[in-house]
């Protein structure tokens, strides 16, 4: 596939979206005959006890656009609904790279079109509990136990304890 067209001299940009209207904004623009790339990701999070999935933008709030310097209309973008502004470094719109668009259409799951949720935590993390009866609790990271789970190690009274809870109870420490 082909993620850009050297010969019409188009380079990717990025607009800035209102909250949570990215895929307004594409589909908009789409329907003005303009091309656009969102990444999207799938999210698995903890709502009122039960697991909710849900395909969200994989930079909030962004959008990125083809066009063309010379040939392209830029003016009916910033009217379009959803999205805010274009974003630009001084008063130049901002150049996305090819080869970032490239790799970011590369990593995306070829069965599904989405980018699958990292799992950020590494062995040897520092980690808090956030949900459940061990909520406020510090502790190590130590791996993934199946798809949902993960086993943290804890200092109960002078001795780390491998106490396995939910992936998505945790965050990292800075």
């Amino acid at each position: 596939m082909k993620y850009t067209d050297q010969t019409s001299n188009k380079s990717w940009y990025l607009l800035y979206t209102k909250p949570r209207q990215e895929k307004l904004a594409q589909e908009n623009l789409q329907s003005q005959g303009y091309m656009t790339y969102l990444p999207l990701i799938q999210k698995t999070r903890k709502r009122n006890g039960k697991r909710i999935t849900s395909i969200e933008a994989f930079f909030p709030r962004y959008l990125f656009i083809s066009l063309n310097t010379t040939t392209d209309n830029w003016s009916p973008i910033r009217s379009t609904p959803g999205v805010a502004n274009i974003v630009r470094f001084a008063q130049y719109p901002t150049v996305v790279s090819d080869s970032l668009i490239s790799l970011l259409m590369s990593n995306e799951n070829p069965e599904t079109g989405l980018h699958d949720e990292d799992f950020n935590f590494k062995s040897g993390d520092s980690v808090r509990i956030t949900d459940g009866a061990l909520a406020g609790y510090e502790g190590l990271f130590k791996a993934r136990s199946g798809e949902e789970r993960v086993i943290v190690l804890l200092n109960v009274m002078g001795n780390q304890t491998a106490v396995k809870i939910e992936a998505d109870a945790l965050e990292l420490l800075t």
